[in-house]
């Protein structure tokens, strides 16, 4: 089953990108193909985190919350290896996917925090079993059981206490390079990469 599955051979027919048909602003053409797969896709705001803590690379799934002041923000518990990878070293990685389209989109850029008016209130519009999850978890930390950490989650319901915690907030990706992705026949795929410039973002088209 495992041989099978890794032998299979996806001919992707999905038309392609011109350099020119692609927005001079990355983020008007990263918009474009959100909107393009939030119709396919339910969590499309569903992206990979990379990010490197001393000598060890370390990815996971998180949300995108929004796009804010040119920056893409998620939220977490401060104490995570994510987190703690970031104060360290703040070039991060995203990737989102959208393997439905046969495409995906990589931004590489620098992670700091939100203000803290904003990680309140977005904690604030959770739902109150959430907030209260986020509380009781010591993220990234081992636990006895997950019986030990339910029962940490019933003590703070019944406390009825779910401010945000000084330990979760927000941090947003202020980007340096976007890559866009899009699967071609026999593997011939079209990548079109924007970078920094002084005059804005240049865009250029890569080899697959």
């Amino acid at each position: 089953m495992i041989e099978d599955a890794l032998s299979r051979r996806i001919q992707y027919e999905a038309s392609g990108i011109d350099l020119t048909d692609t927005d001079p602003d990355p983020f008007a053409q990263f918009a474009r193909w959100f909107a393009d797969a939030a119709t396919d896709i339910v969590e499309v705001n569903a992206m990979v985190v990379s990010t490197i803590g001393g000598d060890e690379p370390s990815s996971r799934a998180v949300l995108l919350r929004e796009i804010h002041e040119g920056r893409f923000v998620f939220y977490t518990n401060r104490g995570s290896r994510k987190a703690r990878d970031i104060e360290s070293n703040p070039k991060v990685s995203l990737l989102f996917p959208w393997f439905v389209l046969h495409r995906q989109v990589r931004i590489d850029g620098i992670a700091s925090p939100v203000p803290a008016g904003m990680s309140d209130a977005y904690f604030d519009s959770r739902p109150f079993e959430s907030r209260a999850g986020a509380i009781a978890s010591p993220q990234s930390e081992p636990i006895p059981s997950r019986q030990w950490l339910e029962e940490r989650v019933a003590e703070v319901v019944a406390s009825g206490e779910v401010t945000r915690p000084a330990g979760w907030g927000g941090y947003g990706v202020e980007p340096t390079a976007f890559e866009f992705w899009q699967g071609r026949p026999n593997r011939l795929h079209d990548r079109i990469r924007y970078t920094r410039s002084e005059d804005g973002w240049l865009r250029e088209r890569l080899a697959p």
